[in-house]
């Protein structure tokens, strides 16, 4: 039987550490930059926080999501999170998403490592077949990142996902699947290490 253990998972640059209460104080605070949020389906900003992190917490309890924040290992501060969800262990499938960073690392190691990390739990600890990442179709930061780890763009879900202002999303999905694994693991560990 899959299970799946939420660990602490450290590399070179940063630490992913399962949610827990004592990150609340850190994380709303870090989650007042609106410019974090442009694109997402869910918002853990001012009043919008409480509700995102309780739910959160709750998910992880009942292992239906496993929600990490990312610590920077250099400062020792938070600077995002990232986490599971969609867990289909009969189908040995999750998808990784919820994902929002602090705009001061963008474009650094933090996101590629962060990638690392989970994908290598994913695939080498918990047996998974399939990866995906559902991302807006608006969002071409994200999509480009997701293109450049390797993931397979799959098609779009059209009128996906009515977001909080009403508009109605359209989701593109990507997959990494085990025999892309392997080379998307070299890509990254050596993006990761020219830094």
């Amino acid at each position: 039987m899959l299970d799946i253990q939420p660990n602490i998972m450290q590399g070179k640059f940063i630490q992913l550490e399962p949610l827990h209460h004592t990150h609340k104080e850190e994380l709303y605070n870090i989650a007042q930059d609106e410019r974090i949020w442009t694109f997402s389906a869910f918002k853990a900003f001012g009043q919008d926080f409480a509700p995102w992190f309780d739910k959160s917490i709750s998910l992880l309890s009942r292992k239906e999501q496993i929600p990490f924040i990312a610590r920077c290992l250099n400062s020792n501060k938070i600077v995002g999170s990232t986490r599971f969800y969609n867990i289909a262990l009969e189908h040995h499938r999750l998808t990784i998403g919820y994902t929002w960073f602090i705009p001061e690392v963008w474009g650094t190691s933090v996101n590629p490592e962060a990638k690392l990390l989970l994908l290598s739990f994913a695939f080498e600890n918990c047996s998974m077949n399939r990866v995906e990442f559902m991302i807006d179709t608006r969002n071409l930061h994200s999509r480009a990142a997701i293109k450049k780890l390797g993931a397979k763009e799959e098609g779009i879900l059209r009128q996906h996902i009515v977001l909080k202002d009403g508009y109605i999303r359209d989701t593109v999905v990507y997959s990494i699947i085990k025999a892309d694994w392997p080379e998307v693991k070299a890509k990254l560990m050596q993006r990761l290490n020219a830094n």
